[in-house]
């Protein structure tokens, strides 16, 4: 069967719409063969568990090999390198930290375009630079596979309980294949367009996500500041108009809520240096496409501050105590 996969765009040649059907009805009796999955940090590692647990084999492998054990014991097989996963996996999903990270689990010395297969549907949810979704895509289309961009939202806590939102970007008769392997992990798996258009929409969600956190904090500081209950001010905000995603949902203020980061010290959660990796992705595509976005720019350089005052492996929500902590400069 995986044979018949890879081999799916050789069989049929150059006729596109044939391609398209013989590779949609393959992978659909393909379903449940192993797949390769690459990077097992906070968000890969539950991703990864849960497709073990809709019954697909896992082939994995990540930098750092005390990352693999847990998967291992789950039974997954762990490999050495990405080259070696491409080549026993015809499907393969990525989640890494970074642009550079990307390029090299790619097309490095021990990358999966080494010995990736043909027909290989390589789906990669790390949020990086849109320019270099594009690259990757065209330089697996050389060796006859296929690139998809499909960051993610939602943190740990979604990875954890599989209601991550998927953005898509690649081609559009490859989304059903793709598909069928994120709603194992995710609630909401959407199709946004051509590659790097999934990368493009995580990088306006996120810049969004930041000024929106450090709103609520500063807005919370200034009445905690001005003598209400952090938890009575919260619930005002929520029954109002500046209802957002971090007030209602992720607060930052200690003891407002349970089970989220500003509940444990800041600790877990989407850590500060990420949301400074992505908010520096805004500033260089905004540059790029002459976007103003001058509060964009703001939280950008807020939590480059941040990362630089001790508060990098902090949850991005520790910007209410960043803003605590100014206050006596």
């Amino acid at each position: 069967m995986a044979a018949l996969l890879r081999g799916s765009r050789c069989l049929v040649g150059k006729c596109h719409n044939h391609v398209s059907a013989v590779q949609v009805s393959i992978r659909s009796m393909a379903s449940k063969t192993q797949v390769g999955f690459i990077g097992l940090g906070n968000m890969g590692n539950p991703m990864a568990k849960n497709l073990i647990k809709h019954g697909y084999p896992v082939i994995a492998s990540d930098v750092f090999p005390e990352s693999c054990k847990e998967l291992q014991e789950l039974g997954a097989q762990i490999l050495d390198n990405p080259a070696d996963v491409a080549d026993k996996a015809d499907r393969i999903i990525t989640m890494l930290p970074s642009s550079p990270n990307v390029v090299d689990v790619y097309t490095g010395a021990n990358g999966i375009l080494k010995k990736v297969k043909k027909g290989s549907l390589l789906i990669d949810s790390s949020t990086i630079d849109p320019a270099v979704s594009k690259e990757m895509s065209v330089a697996a289309e050389k060796v006859g596979a296929v690139f998809m961009d499909a960051p993610v939202s939602g943190g740990v806590g979604a990875a954890n309980s599989g209601k991550l939102t998927f953005m898509v970007g690649g081609p559009e008769e490859e989304f059903n294949a793709t598909k069928e392997l994120l709603t194992c992990m995710g609630a909401n798996v959407v199709y946004c367009g051509q590659v790097g258009t999934g990368q493009a929409a995580k990088i306006c969600n996120n810049m969004l996500l930041a000024i929106g956190m450090i709103g609520t904090a500063e807005t919370m500081n200034l009445g905690i500041r001005l003598g209400l209950d952090p938890k009575l001010l919260a619930k005002i905000l929520n029954m109002s108009s500046g209802r957002c995603w971090s007030s209602d949902t992720y607060n930052p203020v200690p003891g407002v809520m349970e089970g989220v980061p500003s509940a444990n010290n800041y600790q877990g959660g989407f850590g500060t240096t990420l949301m400074a990796k992505d908010l520096g992705l805004a500033q260089n595509t905004a540059t790029n496409t002459k976007t103003p976005v001058p509060l964009g720019s703001l939280a950008h350089q807020i939590y480059r501050m941040m990362c630089a005052r001790g508060y990098a492996s902090k949850d991005f929500s520790s910007v209410f105590q960043f803003l605590r902590e100014e206050e006596g400069q």
